[in-house]
């Protein structure tokens, strides 16, 4: 049993990690589609779910949508969040860059460690504050919002991508909360909730006209919803909270490294030293490091 464990364990880090690197790239697809946020996300849930729907044709998996009300309602839930996310996120790089967007996005795994103290009753202790406080410390560091020298637009941007982490927490929550469901359906059923939900806002007269962002648009369903969601709803179940908050950081990374080499964006020096505050602290929180050196016990006599 524990050997299975551990097997089990192992393969959901591999599929969480190779789903973070490539989603990193996410942000290079949209820009390169030239199309607005919505649009954007539309047409990612339209290919997304049209390359899930196919997949799960061939293995008869549809045969399996009959799922209890509970589970209906959980996956609902989690597209509208992660549909919402999407919209957010790419609202945030329009107004800055992806790198920008990215760092300010992952205060994400603080939203999961908070939920988990507010819904669940998960033991909430002063180190973990501390740890969480620093973290919004580096969040303030990156944007400037610490030393009141941030733009507007920024300004606009952070907001849109704190946003944004907020919504993806609510989908990570309903994922692990989701048991007996495969994830090619979740992730399918997630997509066609998109659909529907952006159908009424998309703006035709903003559509390309050549074939060129059609394949951006296409890469953003069949890369980002359809490999990447999938490999991320399968490793979710396997995965400790902490282990997620983890292995989080490699979207970041990679994020920053498309958008170095794809538009020479550099990160500043506040803007790193903030994405180091984040990812020290997230790893303080998981690994469970101390602010301050244990006190020794005194000694007897």
């Amino acid at each position: 049993m524990g050997g299975e464990t551990a097997t089990e364990r192992r393969t959901g880090i591999l599929q969480l990690a190779s789903g973070m690197a490539v989603v990193g790239t996410v942000g290079v697809f949209m820009e390169e589609s030239g199309q607005g946020p919505i649009n954007a996300v539309f047409f990612r849930c339209v290919f997304g779910a049209l390359a899930l729907l196919a997949f799960c044709a061939a293995r008869g998996w549809l045969r399996d949508l009959r799922l209890a009300p509970r589970q209906w309602g959980l996956i609902l839930f989690g597209g509208v969040c992660i549909v919402l996310n999407w919209v957010a996120f790419f609202a945030a790089i329009r107004h800055t860059t992806i790198a920008f967007a990215t760092i300010v996005y992952h205060v994400q795994p603080f939203w999961v460690v908070l939920a988990g103290a507010v819904l669940f009753g998960e033991r909430l202790s002063g180190r973990k504050l501390g740890w969480i406080a620093i973290a919004f410390a580096g969040l303030a560091l990156a944007t400037g919002i610490g030393g009141g020298a941030a733009e507007p637009g920024r300004l606009l941007g952070a907001g849109l991508a704190v946003l944004a982490s907020l919504l993806y927490t609510g989908t990570v929550l309903a994922t692990k909360a989701l048991r007996g469901v495969r994830p090619h359906l979740t992730a399918m059923i997630h997509a066609t909730t998109g659909i529907v939900l952006l159908a009424p806002f998309v703006s035709a007269s903003a559509l390309p006209a050549a074939p060129g962002p059609w394949g951006w648009l296409a890469g953003l369903g069949i890369i980002h919803t359809g490999l990447v969601y999938v490999l991320m709803y399968a490793a979710y179940p396997k995965l400790p909270t902490p282990v997620i908050a983890v292995l989080a950081f490699v979207y970041p990374a990679s994020a920053i490294l498309a958008d170095w080499l794809v538009y020479g964006h550099r990160l500043g020096l506040e803007q790193a030293a903030g994405m180091g505050l984040i990812a020290l602290s997230s790893l303080a929180v998981t690994l469970g490091w101390r602010l301050w050196p244990a006190r020794r016990a005194a000694a007897a006599g």
